[in-house]
């Protein structure tokens, strides 16, 4: 079991101590739950109320706390709370699961793939033939990556998770439990004798580097083209990025949002929890959608969207406001 003083732990965050505390640290965890030898945090003044029925011996708390720390307790003062605890975490953090060999004998690579040194690959995977995976990059049990796929260096991919042919995955990357990467797009058109006609998606997905992609999530293959997911973006789980859309540098997208066929979307964008986004809508940098949202049109650069269909979030709390002195004047 991992143990850490007050201070061992300062040295990792850089904050300033409030209050001493005797006790050391083994764990993390939440206010409600924690118990004399876990560390936990306060990232908003609200939980500051919570603080005197926890049994935490020391909290992470932002700069502007207003509460003293009391007996045999302490406080590591912080500018982002939430920033130190991915910091904390990181010390606790367990091992990943251990590989024996590198190469599981029940891996399938093929023998024109060109494997980096380090690499991992796990039992039941199949790699195929040309595809080039960059040095130590891990692939969990039965990962499948089909022909002439590229996946960049430190990049992790997890179990179940399948990388359709021609795509390519950028540095540092993790690819969570059964995404699916370079799947058809959803093409098909009216046909008097046939009913509906497949369109042929002959594109791929290419992914930049320190992306990280959730479970069940779908990124589909581009028509033509590519469908691209710029740097530094995370994805969150059970998404359905359709194809050729293009997400610029740092955007979130929230679990069961999605994307329509040919959405752009800018450098930092927000897309809250279950917004549905229209084919060929753009999004400009740093717009934020609501959770729940759908936008059917463009949406300028900085712009806060929520509703459905989605209109300015000023407007829209207007809208609300109006409906309920409605809803409250018929009851009377």
């Amino acid at each position: 079991m991992r143990s850490y003083s007050i201070q061992e732990i300062n040295e990792v965050i850089n904050g300033e101590i409030y209050g001493t505390t005797s006790h050391n640290i083994t764990a993390t965890e939440q206010l409600e739950k924690a118990t004399s030898s876990e560390i936990s945090f306060i990232g908003n003044k609200k939980y500051e109320k919570h603080w005197c029925t926890s049994n935490a011996s020391i909290a992470v708390v932002n700069e502007d706390i207003s509460i003293e720390p009391g007996e045999n307790r302490a406080f590591i003062k912080v500018k982002n709370a939430d920033l130190a605890m991915s910091q904390i975490l990181a010390l606790f953090a367990l091992p990943t699961p251990i590989f024996h060999t590198n190469i599981h004998k029940t891996a399938t690579v093929d023998e024109t793939a060109i494997i980096g040194e380090g690499v991992k690959i796990g039992a039941g995977c199949y790699v195929g033939p040309k595809v080039e995976i960059g040095a130590n990059t891990t692939l969990y049990p039965n990962v499948t990556v089909l022909d002439e796929c590229i996946i960049g260096e430190n990049t992790t991919i997890w179990s179940g998770t399948v990388i359709r042919e021609r795509c390519h995955i950028g540095h540092d990357c993790i690819i969570h439990p059964n995404a699916t990467i370079g799947a058809d797009g959803f093409g098909f058109r009216p046909c008097a004798q046939n009913g509906l006609v497949k369109i042929p998606q002959i594109g791929n997905v290419v992914i930049g580097n320190r992306v990280e992609i959730g479970a069940n999530t779908c990124v589909d293959r581009g028509k033509f083209s590519s469908t691209i997911i710029g740097d530094g973006c995370k994805i969150d789980n059970l998404v359905q990025i359709g194809h050729n859309s293009k997400l610029g540098k740092f955007c979130i997208m929230a679990g069961n949002s999605g994307l329509a066929g040919s959405v752009t979307l800018g450098n930092g964008v927000i897309i809250g929890g279950s917004a549905s986004i229209k084919d060929h809508t753009s999004i400009g940098d740093g717009a934020v959608i609501g959770a729940g949202s759908g936008v059917t049109g463009d949406v300028p650069a900085g712009k806060t969207m929520l509703g459905y269909p989605a209109v300015e979030a000023r407007d829209a709390l207007k809208q609300w406001a109006i409906l309920k002195r409605m809803v409250c004047s018929s009851k009377k």
